[in-house]
């Protein structure tokens, strides 16, 4: 009795001591969790970068290529020799369709402000044909035209006959507008128009090379004959008499044009016409 239990005694001793020798190098190996994550994240530190060959790693977001330059839109209308407008497509413009302009303009506040309000009530597009000096005099109100939207033209700078002076002359009343408002607004005027409606060739070609649209024209409503306070009914019914697809409005930076401006455009809604973007005019022929 005491043999078997000293053998089955030696037996449980030898079997606890393998035990114990196969467990010990498992707990010794047992890693530290942040001792691990130290080696990982030493791990990457220490790979090259697959940024630094050109190729983005998984967990970077590749930079957006950039966008191309939106082209151009295609140009609607294009000015007939009369000084017209007609559309270059009838399926993706409307030929019953107006220009509105202004002459000599910037020099008073509240008239400029009148005037756009208007233009924006309407939804309106027009040129401001601007002289130089009164540029000059007003930079300001300049910047409010175009900030409000609206499309600047060429004027000359001092507002004389054109027709009647030298080509170095001509160059300089035309090429110092141009420089004084891209210096305001950073665009150059795509349009021309002479003082009094003067100019021949040479006029005509200096505009041209200085990339802009030389007009008159093909709808006066009269209002520069007004004397103040002026008759807001009767450039309304200057500009109504005269009216045809595709008129080319000629008005002024005048009291009585802001009085009448509102129920001018909304005679010509009524008859159909809309009112033509600058913006979409071809400019070179």
């Amino acid at each position: 009795m005491t043999k078997i239990n000293l053998s089955t005694i030696c037996a449980i001793l030898a079997v606890t001591a393998l035990l114990t020798s196969c467990s010990s190098p498992a707990k010794t190996a047992a890693p530290d969790s942040n001792a691990e994550r130290y080696a990982t994240a030493s791990a990457v530190q220490s790979t090259p970068s697959q940024a630094a060959s050109g190729t983005p790693s998984p967990t970077e977001t590749p930079a957006p290529s950039p966008s191309p330059s939106p082209e151009a839109a295609a140009p609607l209308y294009e000015m007939t020799s009369v000084y017209r407008f007609v559309p270059i497509d009838e399926t993706k413009a409307a030929k019953k369709a107006v220009l509105l302009t202004f002459d000599d303009a910037p020099h008073n506040k509240e008239v400029i402000n009148s005037l756009l309000d208007t233009l924006d009530k309407h939804k309106a597009k027009a040129i401001f044909f601007v002289n130089g000096y009164r540029v000059k005099q007003h930079p300001e109100l300049l910047k409010l035209i175009d900030d409000r939207g609206q499309t600047i033209g060429n004027h000359s700078w001092d507002h004389i006959d054109l027709k009647k002076e030298e080509p170095s002359k001509i160059e300089s009343q035309i090429a110092d507008v141009q420089t004084e408002v891209t210096s305001l607004i950073g665009k150059e005027p795509k349009f021309f128009r002479p003082p009094y409606g003067s100019g021949d060739d040479a006029v005509k070609k200096t505009a041209k090379n200085h990339g802009m649209l030389y007009m008159t024209w093909s709808n006066g409503s009269l209002d520069w004959e007004q004397k103040a306070p002026g008759d807001p009914d009767k450039v309304i019914s200057n500009v109504l008499e005269q009216l045809h697809s595709g008129a080319n409005i000629l008005m002024h930076e005048l009291t009585w044009t802001a009085s009448a401006l509102d129920g001018l455009l909304t005679k010509l809604e009524e008859k159909g016409y809309i009112f033509i973007d600058p913006e979409t005019i071809k400019v070179n022929p």
